[in-house]
């Protein structure tokens, strides 16, 4: 309590400056922490750390323990967001496409990259452009109706001198026609040499679909599950008892199925209006990239 409130004054101010531009806020409420630092207690647990959130929804015995198995303090939250905020010094940018590996930009060492792979229509662009959304000038595109993914080639976001972000093509029903040669033919590669985490996106409404079962399953002929991250979308389209059914269940089966996946679930919603799960996705990205060691978790 001692420390929310002493974080709190420190970026106060700041806070302060922030609302003369109202426009930006508009677009970007709570897309930063000092912001979210701001909110009472309850909306800030709720709103950094989704799965806690959860907790009153269980039955009485439930463990929670993986709930908490990267539980960093809002001390280390609020400084690795600074990996995400560009400045002169700190470029972060959209970089280069490709359809194929031999059009993917040429690895200078040493590189670490992560990378986001999903069904199509997922979510996996948006969530990207919330992850980078201190940074509005990078360019991530979205699909602009519901039914369809956008992202239709592998897409490299540089994000200064640390990492870059790898925007993979959506599986299912709407994947490009390359998409095994292209995301087979990455994952081969760089897994071994730079690839640090792979991010598998879920949608919390239904769950684990039968073109997620095929992906898992290409990630574990490829040797990748034991960097594996389970992200869970939309977290703010599922009424409750639903959302915390799909979260057991998409657990129970990465406990059981995906031997050594990292075993805390990241939900996340991303709008204009919350960035519910972000920061911590962010403060988590910091730190399986190795740019980030935890102070006070």
């Amino acid at each position: 309590m001692h420390q929310l409130q002493r974080m709190r004054r420190l970026v106060g101010a700041n806070c302060l400056l922030r609302r003369c531009s109202a426009t930006w806020r508009s677009s970007t409420k709570n897309a930063s922490f000092s912001e979210v630092l701001q909110l009472e207690d309850k909306k800030l647990t709720g709103l950094v750390f989704p799965l806690q959130g959860l907790e009153k929804y269980l039955t009485p015995g439930v463990n929670t323990a993986s709930f908490r198995t990267f539980n960093p303090s809002l001390d280390d939250i609020h400084r690795a967001e600074a990996l995400f905020k560009p400045s002169s010094k700190h470029v972060i940018d959209y970089f280069s496409s490709a359809v194929r590996m031999d059009h993917a930009p040429q690895l200078s060492q040493p590189e670490v990259q992560v990378c986001f792979v999903g069904r199509s229509n997922v979510g996996k662009s948006s969530l990207i452009k919330a992850l980078f959304s201190l940074a509005p000038e990078v360019e991530v595109r979205v699909s602009k109706t519901p039914v369809q993914g956008h992202t239709k080639k592998m897409n490299f976001f540089k994000v200064g001198k640390y990492f870059t972000l790898v925007d993979m093509p959506g599986y299912g029903y709407r994947a490009p026609q390359d998409f095994a040669d292209m995301v087979e033919a990455y994952l081969q590669e760089r897994r071994k040499y730079s690839l640090k985490r792979t991010f598998l996106l879920v949608d919390s409404l239904v769950g684990f679909q039968k073109a997620d079962h095929i992906a898992i399953e290409m990630l574990k002929e490829f040797g990748i599950p034991y960097a594996v991250q389970l992200v869970l979308t939309k977290i703010d389209k599922v009424p409750k008892g639903l959302l915390v059914k799909n979260v057991l269940e998409i657990q129970d089966f990465a406990e059981k199925r995906m031997h050594g996946c990292f075993p805390q679930l990241f939900p996340v919603r991303y709008s204009s209006i919350e960035y519910s799960g972000i920061h911590l996705l962010r403060c988590f990205v910091a730190h399986v990239t190795g740019n980030f060691p935890l102070m006070n978790s």
